[in-house]
C-alpha cells in the first residue's frame, strides 16, 4: 500500500492519534467502509475553513482515493491537548465552511454503534437494548427531558474530541471526517460531553457555550448519544462510565 501513494521506502511508524501510519510526509490509515472513506477524502479535498489545518488527502498512482481498504493524507503534526474551547471554537468554523454539503448516501445504510445510538439520543429509533449500568439507566433517565429541537440538521463532524490536533501557535489541525447529519449545535456539545466526561474539564465549558441556539437540547441530546454509545459498546468499562456519570450530572443542572 506504501507504494499505491508514494511512500514506497518509508519506514511506517505508528502515531498516536490514529490508528495512523506515518510514512515520513504521507500518513496512511485503514479505510473500513470505502465509500466513506472516498467521501471523507473528497470533502477534505475541496473543503476550505479558516485558521483550521486540514490533511489533505492523497490519490495513489492511478487516481484513487482508497486502494486495497487504505487511503492516505498529507501528514500534519500536531497532539491532541486540553483546549477545548479552541476545539468548540473549529468545530464551529468547520461546520460553517459544511453548511453547503449534501447528506451523504452512505449514513442511511450506517448500523454500526455509534448510529444505532444517534438515532436513539434524537428520538428516531427505539435503541436496542442499552446495558443499565454501562448507561442504560441514566438514558432512560434523561431521556425524558428531551423535548421538540428547531435547529437545522446539516453534514457535521461529529467526533471532534481528542482528533483535533494543536501544534504550538499553529492552527488547529483535523484529520479526519466522521460524519453526520444533525445540527452544528450538536457537534459542539458533544465536545462538551466528552471533555467533561474523560477531559478534565468543569461546567464552566458548557457554560461558555450556552450562547448557541437551543444549547440545553443540543447538550441533552449530545450527552444521550455518548450514554447510548457506551451502553453498546462492547469494550465499555465501569470505569469509563464514572467518567460520563459525572459530566451527566453536571449536565443535568444545565438541562
Amino acid at each position: 500500500m506504501r507504494a499505491a501513494f508514494g511512500a514506497r521506502d518509508a519506514e511506517p511508524v505508528l502515531v498516536d492519534h490514529g490508528p495512523v501510519w506515518r510514512c515520513d510526509d504521507v500518513a496512511m490509515r485503514q479505510a473500513d467502509s470505502p465509500a466513506e472513506a472516498s467521501w471523507v477524502a473528497q470533502t477534505l479535498n475541496d473543503l476550505t475553513v479558516p485558521d483550521l489545518r486540514l490533511a489533505r488527502p492523497l490519490r495513489s498512482s492511478d487516481g484513487r482515493f482508497v486502494v486495497g481498504g487504505w487511503m492516505a493524507f498529507r501528514f500534519i503534526p500536531g497532539r491532541a491537548e486540553p483546549r477545548y474551547d479552541e476545539v468548540v471554537s473549529a468545530s464551529l468554523r468547520l461546520h460553517k465552511a459544511t453548511s453547503h454539503l449534501s447528506r451523504p448516501r452512505f449514513l442511511g445504510a450506517r448500523a454500526d454503534v455509534f448510529a444505532l445510538a444517534d438515532r436513539a439520543a434524537w428520538g428516531e429509533e427505539t435503541p436496542p437494548r442499552l446495558t443499565p449500568e454501562l448507561g442504560g439507566r441514566l438514558f432512560d433517565l434523561f431521556a425524558e427531558s428531551r423535548r421538540e429541537i428547531s435547529l437545522t440538521p446539516q453534514v457535521v463532524h461529529g467526533d471532534l474530541f481528542g482528533n483535533v490536533l494543536f501544534d504550538d501557535e499553529a492552527p488547529p489541525g483535523l484529520i479526519d471526517f466522521t460524519a453526520f447529519y444533525r445540527p452544528p449545535e450538536w457537534a459542539a456539545a458533544v465536545v462538551v460531553v466528552d471533555a467533561m466526561a474523560w477531559g478534565g474539564a468543569d461546567d464552566a465549558l458548557a457554560k461558555r457555550w450556552s450562547h448557541l441556539e437551543e444549547w440545553p437540547q443540543a447538550l441533552l441530546r449530545a450527552l444521550l448519544f455518548r450514554l447510548a454509545v457506551h451502553a453498546l459498546h462492547p469494550k465499555s468499562t465501569s470505569r469509563s462510565m464514572r467518567g460520563l456519570e459525572r459530566a451527566a450530572h453536571r449536565i443535568g443542572q444545565l438541562v
